[in-house]
């Protein structure tokens, strides 16, 4: 194992953190590491599950309300791999791997599963459905609602858990790599440039994927571009959020993580101490 040494870190606005290795920093136990992973994997999948299925029109723009709040997975990712170095943020982009894949399986099951006549929900008593829950039932026009919210193409699905898993991969390691190239320094460079490399990722994965097919190629383009250019700058207007979160838990945790001792292929294993 390889010995920690004091060393003033560049990047943290504290001056006693003890530098170690991304070997280290993986096999370490760290106070606030697992609120850390329970709040990325919430907001992922909380963004997944009720921001996506919206689309939204503000003053003249249409947008998935879901890039409000999917970005902030990233802006969490970079905290993650920052603070705890990229064996731990390769941890928790597994477990999302994992909790996505189980929250479409349950989805599937749901949704596919029969209403009762019985069901009522906000929808069935809503009087512009009341010829249609007369001439029906309250549960057949609950399950339309239901599914127009939870269900989803296999396609889509697809293209989600897969664009995460690769997009969140080449954040983490290209924020670790410029972490040890700037020794630490331009924290903001690091998250944005990750973000504009992870997200492009993403994007090019999630909607050639999922629309190519439905959307013409020209609209897949367009709005990958379009998703791409806000999701990196709204992590430029987190970045400062971002500098209070970091400083914070570095604070508290005591040390600094700089991956330059590091197996970075998403399949490696840190061995336990």
């Amino acid at each position: 194992m390889a010995q920690a040494h004091p060393q003033a870190s560049p990047s943290s606005t504290t001056s006693n953190l003890t530098r170690i290795d991304g070997k280290s920093g993986g096999r370490r136990h760290f106070r606030y590491f697992d609120y850390a992973m329970a709040a990325f994997v919430a907001i992922l999948l909380l963004s997944n599950l009720i921001g996506a299925a919206k689309l939204t029109t503000v003053e003249g723009w249409t947008f998935g309300a879901g890039i409000l709040f999917f970005p902030v997975s990233y802006v969490l990712g970079d905290v993650l791999t920052e603070v705890y170095g990229y064996a731990n943020a390769r941890r928790c982009v597994w477990v999302g791997f994992f909790a996505l894949i189980f929250m479409a399986f349950m989805s599937f099951v749901v949704v596919a599963m029969p209403p009762s006549a019985d069901w009522g929900c906000a929808a069935s008593a809503d009087p512009l459905l009341a010829d249609v829950v007369s001439a029906t039932n309250p549960g057949t026009v609950c399950q339309s609602t239901y599914v127009s919210v939870f269900g989803s193409t296999w396609r889509i699905v697809a293209a989600s858990v897969v664009a995460f898993w690769a997009g969140e991969f080449v954040n983490s390691y290209v924020m670790a790599k410029m972490k040890v190239w700037t020794k630490g320094r331009h924290m903001w460079m690091r998250t944005i440039g990750s973000t504009v490399f992870g997200q492009a990722m993403d994007s090019a994965i999630f909607y050639p994927v999922a629309f190519l097919g439905v959307w013409t190629g020209q609209s897949i383009l367009v709005v990958m571009l379009t998703n791409w250019a806000l999701k990196v700058l709204w992590e430029a207007v987190l970045t400062p959020l971002t500098y209070l979160v970091v400083g914070w838990l570095k604070a508290r945790e005591g040390v600094d993580v700089f991956d330059d001792n590091l197996d970075f292929s998403p399949f490696a294993k840190t061995d336990a101490v």
